[in-house]
C-alpha cells in the first residue's frame, strides 16, 4: 500500500494570517489534532497541531526554565519561545516547511518518515499541491481493513499445527526444534525450552494469529543463561 491509499483527500486547512482562536476553534468543530497551513497562491509554509497550544500564556502553561539554562539557550531562543506562547496569529506559532512526502510513498516508508521526524501526520504533495494527508489514525484504518475478520469454520487441529510451526520456522527470532506445538480442538500448547525470555511472547502472538485457534497455554521453561535456573511456562506456574 502506498501513501494514496490511505490518506485523507478532503484537508481542513488554515491560513498563516488566521488566529489562533480561529485554528483551534477549526480543530475541536472537525475533530482533529493537526491543519496544514496554505498560503494565498495555495502552496503549504507550514503545518500546526494541538502540540502547539500546549505551552500557551492564556492557560498559565508557558515553560518555565532555570535562570542557569536560559542563560545557555540565549536571547534568540527566549524571543522564539516567546513568540510560540504569546503570538496570536498561526503564523507566529506553526511549525514552517513541514515535512511532505509523494502520493506513491509505501506505507513502510511513510511509518519511517514518521518515526524519524518525530510526528504524527505528514502533508501529501503532487507537483507542489496539496492533495492530502497521512496520519497515525489513516494508519489504524488501513490496519483494521487488513486485518482478517473471525470466521465460524476453521481448519483443522493438524493444519493449525502446521501452520504455526511454519510461522516459527521463518522467524529469524526461532528457537528452532526446542520447541514444540500441540493442537486439541482448536486450543494450542506449546512445550519446550527458550534462552531468551522475550521469544516466548512472539511464540504466543505467533500460535495466537493463525486462524482457528481458540487460545494458547504456555508450558515452555526458559533457561536463565548465565545461572542455569529454569523457569516454569506462564500455564504450568499457574497449575503449580
Amino acid at each position: 500500500m502506498k501513501a494514496a491509499d490511505v490518506m485523507t483527500a478532503t484537508v481542513v486547512l488554515t491560513r498563516p494570517d488566521a488566529s489562533v482562536r480561529e485554528a483551534a476553534q477549526l480543530m475541536l468543530q472537525n475533530r482533529i489534532s493537526g491543519l496544514p497551513v496554505l498560503d494565498s497562491e495555495q502552496r503549504l509554509v507550514g503545518i500546526v497541531t494541538e502540540g502547539d497550544f500546549l505551552r500557551r500564556g492564556e492557560t498559565g502553561t508557558v515553560r518555565r526554565r532555570p535562570r542557569w539554562l536560559e542563560f545557555l539557550l540565549g536571547p534568540g531562543k527566549l524571543a522564539e519561545d516567546y513568540v510560540r506562547a504569546y503570538g496570536r496569529k498561526i503564523e507566529e506559532i506553526m511549525t514552517p516547511d513541514p515535512v511532505c512526502i509523494p502520493p506513491d510513498m509505501p506505507l513502510e516508508e511513510v511509518v519511517r518518515t514518521m518515526e524519524r521526524h518525530r510526528v504524527k501526520r505528514l502533508p501529501v504533495v503532487q507537483d507542489g499541491r496539496l492533495i492530502g494527508i497521512v496520519s497515525r489514525a489513516n494508519l489504524v484504518q488501513a490496519l483494521v481493513s487488513l486485518l482478517p475478520e473471525t470466521s465460524d469454520s476453521r481448519p483443522g487441529d493438524a493444519e493449525i499445527r502446521r501452520r504455526i510451526l511454519a510461522e516459527i520456522e521463518r522467524r529469524p527470532w526461532s528457537p528452532g526444534n526446542l520447541v514444540n506445538v500441540v493442537v486439541r480442538d482448536g486450543i494450542v500448547e506449546l512445550w519446550g525450552t527458550i534462552f531468551d525470555e522475550r521469544e516466548r511472547q512472539a511464540l504466543k502472538v505467533a500460535a495466537e494469529n493463525v486462524p482457528g485457534v481458540k487460545a494458547v497455554k504456555d508450558h515452555i521453561a526458559w533457561v536463565e543463561p548465565l545461572s542455569g535456573t529454569v523457569f516454569e511456562g506462564e500455564d504450568d506456574k499457574q497449575a503449580s
